[in-house]
């Protein structure tokens, strides 16, 4: 059974930094698509930023127009993690932020949610100003 559990979610205030950590269990994604989403209330679930390595290992990174600069997303793949280190927070940051995987290598349409097929619970990021 294959889970992704999220952490490193809470309360900061704006200007601040917190570090989201997705560790996936019972299959690896070494190969495939690793990503975050978040979903704030009353709103569809949104892109956030996507990693992957293509087939001569070279590392691809991919961020919505919102949070680059800003967010950087990055991956262990030893320990089947995937990172979202997000600094210059902001009170529209607030959401909860879901981890997304998938085994293929590239994902065309990698900022739809439905191109993923494995998802964690969640984690709320709350900002304040």
């Amino acid at each position: 059974q294959v889970q992704l559990v999220e952490t490193g979610g809470g309360l900061v205030q704006a200007g601040g930094s917190l570090r989201l950590s997705c560790a996936a269990s019972g299959r690896t994604f070494s190969s495939g698509t690793m990503g975050w989403f978040r979903q704030a209330p009353g709103q569809e679930r949104e892109f956030v930023a996507s990693t992957r390595w293509d087939i001569t290992r070279t590392y691809y990174a991919y961020y919505a127009d919102s949070v680059r600069g800003r967010f950087t997303i990055s991956r262990d793949n030893a320990k089947n993690t995937v990172y979202l280190q997000m600094n210059s927070l902001k009170p529209e940051d607030t959401a909860v932020y879901y981890c997304a995987a998938d085994t293929l290598t590239f994902i065309s349409h990698y900022k739809e949610p439905a191109e993923y097929d494995y998802w964690g619970q969640g984690t709320q990021v709350t900002v304040s100003s």
